[in-house]
């Protein structure tokens, strides 16, 4: 393809992101002059892409309305970038039904090499969703497609992490599976080499690789519910033990599986998630302050078994809240 093709291409890409581009912005993002671009716009009409012109201070080119888009050619990246969009919108329902998800999803497949196909199947198998998915912090795209290999093929994987305190070092990883949970990408599995569970961030891996071997994973492993209940249970600097009255769905509303875990309070008694009751709610956190205007906003009567700071702190709002009542 030679240059001027390209940028004419080029061109045709920036008109169809939308709205007006002036000349000026134009013949910068190609890097020529402004009577180029006219040219390379002339070229374009003379290939029937309806380019209008916009008169006027702010004026420039725009794509006529009803323009149909010529076959899409996708990078690595933006192919993902697109299927985990079509993925993330069919579970937090943002698609008007799930057969327009589908068909959208198809219709990119069909124009995609072989190669790059397998490579997005492969992320979309080992791929779970805790909930519906807000703003990700993203991962590096090349880490995400090796992880993913990883998974499908059981090979072990040894990663360049950072942990929260800011350290970096190589770790090995049998990777089980890949999971998206509350604005971040996870992968959870073991390290072999001391057999203990562990889950990464994604995005805080620099960079993995592939091993020889393979591994076998545990029957019947539910990854999402496994990266859930490591939250729960995650070492931190408070342990809080609560009891409070109510149903599943009014405590997780406000502390949801990721944070904390449920349990009945009376043993033997049969488990009724819609029944309001007594629960005992345990989790671990860095700090207490959060807390008490959670506590404050399930509006259900609560107890506090420990710790006793995370009482003096609901104590406080309290008189806080009081005080300010009674202000006139």
């Amino acid at each position: 393809m030679s240059r001027p093709t390209g940028r004419v291409l080029i061109l045709l890409e920036l008109l169809q992101a939308g709205g007006i581009r002036t000349v000026a912005e134009l013949a910068d993002r190609l890097g020529v002059d402004g009577r180029t671009v006219r040219r390379y716009v002339d070229q374009l009409i003379d290939l029937d892409v309806p380019v209008e012109a916009v008169r006027g201070r702010y004026g420039g080119y725009r794509l006529g309305s009803g323009y149909r888009l010529p076959p899409l050619m996708f990078s690595d990246d933006e192919a993902l970038a697109v299927l985990l969009g079509l993925v993330a919108g069919r579970r937090s329902g943002l698609m008007t039904t799930d057969a327009a998800g589908e068909t959208a999803a198809a219709k990119i497949r069909r124009v995609l090499p072989e190669r790059v196909t397998r490579r997005l199947d492969t992320v979309l198998a080992s791929l779970a969703f805790t909930a519906p998915p807000t703003a990700f912090a993203h991962p590096d795209a090349e880490v995400l497609l090796t992880v993913a290999d990883a998974v499908r093929h059981r090979r072990p994987l040894s990663i360049t992490y950072t942990d929260r305190n800011g350290r970096r070092g190589e770790r090995p990883l049998h990777a089980y599976g890949i999971v998206a949970h509350a604005g971040r990408w996870y992968v959870t599995g073991t390290d072999p080499e001391i057999g203990e569970d562990r889950t990464f961030r994604l995005d805080r891996i620099a960079g993995a690789r592939c091993l020889p071997g393979t591994f076998d994973v545990p029957a019947g492993l539910d990854t999402a519910q496994r990266v859930v209940s490591g939250f729960a249970t995650a070492e931190y600097r408070h342990e809080v033990t609560l009891r409070i009255h109510g149903t599943v769905d009014q405590i997780r509303a406000r502390l949801p599986a990721g944070v904390a875990s449920l349990e009945e309070v009376a043993p033997g008694v049969a488990a009724d998630p819609t029944a309001e009751r007594w629960r005992r709610v345990e989790l671990r956190a860095e700090r207490l302050d959060w807390l008490p205007p959670v506590l404050a906003s399930l509006d259900r009567p609560f107890v506090i078994e420990r710790p006793d700071e995370l009482r003096d702190l609901v104590v406080a709002l309290a008189d806080r809240l009081a005080s300010n009542a009674r202000q006139t």
